[in-house]
């Protein structure tokens, strides 16, 4: 199964990035994002971020919305936010960087995969802050039916029962800010 750790300001901070990474390691991460949509140093510090996440074992460490610094640094993926899927085409196959979309709906869902996507996070399954209704059991469901790429479950994954019902929903894992949180 993967677990999935997006991180964010809330639950990440480059005062105490070991920690935080150890921290969100034993939570049960294998995998983990750096996303910070507001940090004017991304470029910078991202570097002691894959630095550190790699002595620590995560088994794929992801960057957010930058493919070319991806490859220059070499992490092992990318992940796209929805409106950033276009740039799913200039990533070329050759690059062998493994790619990540974030989706809200088949529509989404489908274009990720026709551009090439190796995975897709779909959001929100359960109700989460400030993320719309959620598309709840039925609809995940549905559309998982309708993919041949594989899915990770996204928003409102706080404890093992939203974990065990993504599973259940046909998901190869989860991903999660709050559930890796203090």
């Amino acid at each position: 199964m993967i677990a999935y750790a997006i991180t964010d300001p809330s639950i990440l901070s480059f005062k105490r990035l070991k920690s935080d990474l150890q921290r969100i390691h034993k939570k049960g991460a294998n995998w983990i994002l750096y996303r910070d949509k507001s940090n004017p140093n991304y470029n910078i510090d991202v570097k002691y971020f894959l630095q550190e996440a790699k002595e620590i074992g995560f088994e794929k460490i992801i960057l957010h919305n930058r493919p070319q610094l991806a490859l220059e640094l070499g992490a092992d993926g990318v992940h796209l936010s929805s409106n950033n899927i276009e740039e799913l085409s200039k990533i070329t196959k050759d690059s062998n960087i493994f790619t990540i979309v974030s989706t809200h709906n088949l529509s989404e869902a489908l274009k990720a995969q026709n551009l090439g996507a190796n995975m897709i996070t779909l959001s929100p399954l359960f109700t989460s802050p400030n993320k719309g209704k959620p598309l709840g059991e039925d609809k995940f469901r549905d559309i998982l039916r309708n993919l041949d790429i594989p899915v990770l479950a996204l928003g409102g994954i706080i404890s093992d029962i939203e974990v065990v019902k993504s599973l259940e929903l046909g998901a190869k894992g989860f991903a999660s800010i709050r559930l890796f949180g203090m």
